[in-house]
Parts: C-alpha cells; structure tokens; sequence
C-alpha cells in the first residue's frame, strides 16, 4: 500500500513555482488511477514526490507502512517503477538494452537467468521480440513508447507510475497504450498511476481519478463520481458537456450546433 500523508512542496522550476499543499491520498490498489488537471496543477510533481525522485518539505509517504525516504533507493526500485513524461538518452541503445537495464535494481547490471527471463517476458507482452535489435532512434514513437514500458515491466514492480505516457502519440498510439495499460493491470495485477491529459482517456481506462488544481486535490473518486460537469468545470475553469456513453461519462469539449 501507498499513502501520502500532509505532503507539501514548493520550488521553482524554469521560472515557474510548482507547489503541493497538504495532499492525502491512498492509492487504490490493483486499479489504475488517473491524475487530471490543467497545466501547473501539480500532478508530475505529487508523482515525483510519492517516487521519493522530488523530496518533499512536510509530510510523507508510505510504501508499505515504512517512510519510503527511509528505503534504499534499490529497494524502492523494486516496489515503484518510474517512467518520465520525456525520456532522454544521449546514446545508441536497442531496445532489448533498453529493456535490460529494467532489471538493473535487481541485478546491477549482472543479469541471471531470471534477469533475463523477466527480460524475454516484457518483450513478448509488449510485442517486441522482433524489434529487439532495433536501434531506439530507428524506432516511430509508438514503438519507442513501447519499449519504455517493457523496461518498465521487466523491472517487475507491483506499482508502476507513468508521466504523460501519451505525450506526442497520436490516436492509435494512444489508444493501444491505453488498452496495454489496462492490460497490465486486469493481466498482470499491478497498479498504475498514470498522468493524463486528456479527460476522455481517463474515462475510458480508469477506476480511479484524482482531480488537481493549483497544487490541491479538489476531488478524488471513482471514474464515475468525478467525471461530471460539476467537477470538471471547477478543475479546469472550463463549461464542459458531458454525455453518457455505453454506461460511461464522456467529456464534449464543446457544444457546437449547426
């Protein structure tokens, strides 16, 4: 279990101010969990600060009861798999590299045979057993997105955090991305925490959704409770239409009439 408990936070980033104040928050296991809200709502920062990579000024976080800035560092690794908004790598790697240097909390860097076993797995799942020689600059950004997320499975953490993981893919791209996502929890039982952008994603694919703005959880609920107008225009200073869909609610951004 994740708790965040009173955690505040303020910094300046390129110029910008990013703030947490005084949030509380279980994370709901084995269910997915989406993060919504305007730019500067504090979402990448709260994940930031719930993977122990921002520290926090006041309050803590608790992975299974204990402190998590009281963990190793490998050992947090071994619970929590991060996967950043932009990823950036400055050398020629191939994907089956890639996906290798999942297991390094695991083996530093000296891979057994359950290494690589775990190896072999995230590249099957993610349908890249043919790709993995491939070079990650050779790669369109639906295939590179991939290859990410098999790094992140094969680092084989009950809990897995995802910054944007949509970010420049577009429709189909994202929308597999989100259908393995479910996957990887109704499959494989993890839970995930994942930062959205679009409302209608978040719709579709999660159990769960916690509502930001200015640094505070306005709301946070079953997909259901928070996708209404209600909070939505409160969240995002924004007149939605919302509509019911095969038993889901689904965001109009507007209402335009011929």
């Amino acid at each position: 279990m994740i708790e965040i408990k009173n955690i505040s936070q303020s910094y300046s980033r390129r110029g910008r101010k990013k703030t947490l104040k005084n949030i509380n928050f279980v994370v709901p296991e084995k269910a997915i969990t989406a993060m919504v809200g305007a730019n500067g709502a504090g979402k990448s920062t709260l994940l930031g600060v719930m993977a122990n990579i921002v520290p926090a000024q006041a309050g803590e976080v608790l992975l299974a009861g204990e402190d998590i800035t009281k963990i190793k560092p490998s050992d947090v690794a071994k619970k929590i798999a991060f996967l950043r908004q932009t990823q950036q790598l400055s050398v020629k790697i191939t994907i089956n590299d890639l996906v290798e240097y999942g297991r390094f909390p695991h083996c530093g860097g000296r891979l057994q045979e359950i290494d690589k076993q775990k190896v072999e797995e995230a590249l099957g799942y993610m349908n890249l057993l043919d790709l993995r020689d491939c070079y990650l600059n050779e790669l369109s950004g639906g295939q590179r997105q991939r290859a990410f997320i098999a790094m992140v499975l094969a680092q084989d953490t009950p809990y897995i955090f995802l910054d944007e993981p949509l970010n420049n893919l577009d429709i189909k791209y994202s929308v597999e991305m989100m259908k393995t996502i479910r996957m990887m929890v109704d499959e494989l039982g993890k839970t995930v925490i994942v930062v959205l952008h679009d409302i209608n994603f978040a719709a579709a694919y999660a159990n769960y959704v916690v509502a930001m703005k200015d640094g505070e959880i306005v709301q946070e609920g079953k997909q259901e409770e928070i996708i209404s107008k209600g909070v939505l225009d409160t969240v995002f200073d924004h007149d939605f239409n919302i509509v019911r869909h095969d038993g889901r609610s689904v965001c109009l951004y507007f209402d335009y009439k011929l």
